[in-house]
């Protein structure tokens, strides 16, 4: 896995921070993308340039198609390839659905879903040339069950469209080496969630503890793996049994 190049959305913070500081360790360049979080990019860099390895960090809003593309020919040039495309960004927020405005609906889709196809529509040209990729999408635990969600709709809608946009991804590359799968996490402790939350998320885990980013890095590496070259349109859930 060594002298591999990855791009992880969402890379500056919580479980795509922790993805590529494991990448870094292991020799891989990683390229990471973010909004807002300016400092904890810089923090990030700084981490992975600590571990020996090259860090790239790039202010980009992958809901813009063309930002997406743009971003994806920077790391090439810079680079010379993509290896590894992780979409992990994933914003949302918790409104009833009856309050939920146009432009809070179309957001989460903007996010969430249209992201993956850009991205994953870019890179892709390279690694059918390399013969070699993978693509790890991040979805929710419980989003194949398809249950109502009145105070997640369109977040939630997003993320089954992840899991549909992956296995049809999953066909169409499988032919030239390329892996595409999903990772649907449950609750994880990335720091996203205030800690006085905790007690009672584990109330609600079959595992009765709550999981934490190391657990993710740990499929993410798996997914990355030869050992994972039969693994294609794969949806792992990482939940401690939650929302199966």
């Amino acid at each position: 896995m060594s002298k591999k190049v990855a791009l992880i959305t969402g890379g500056a913070r919580g479980i795509g921070c922790a993805i590529a500081l494991n990448l870094a360790t292991e020799g891989w360049s990683v390229a990471i993308c973010y909004r807002k979080s300016k400092k904890e990019a810089a923090e990030a860099i700084e981490a992975i340039q600590s571990r020996g390895g090259q860090g790239m960090a790039e202010q980009a809003d992958v809901s813009d198609p063309q930002v997406a593309e743009n971003l994806v020919l920077k790391v090439e040039k810079e680079w010379g390839r993509i290896d590894a495309l992780i979409n992990c960004a994933g914003p949302y927020h918790r409104v009833n659905l009856m309050e939920e405005t146009v432009e809070g609906w179309h957001s989460m889709f903007d996010n969430n879903l249209h992201p993956v196809f850009y991205l994953s529509r870019a890179v892709a040209p390279g690694m059918k040339a390399r013969k070699w990729g993978r693509i790890v999408n991040f979805s929710m635990a419980n989003a194949d069950q398809m249950v109502g969600q009145p105070e997640l709709t369109a977040h939630y809608i997003s993320k089954v469209g992840v899991l549909i946009l992956t296995r049809s991804l999953a066909r169409l590359l499988a032919p030239h080496g390329i892996t595409v799968n999903a990772l649907s996490p449950g609750f994880i402790n990335s720091g996203s969630a205030p800690e006085e939350e905790l007690p009672s998320m584990v109330k609600r885990i079959p595992a009765g503890y709550v999981g934490e980013t190391g657990d993710a890095v740990g499929v993410v590496r798996f997914l990355l793996s030869e050992e994972a070259r039969y693994v294609n349109g794969a949806n792992i859930h990482l939940s401690g049994a939650w929302g199966i």
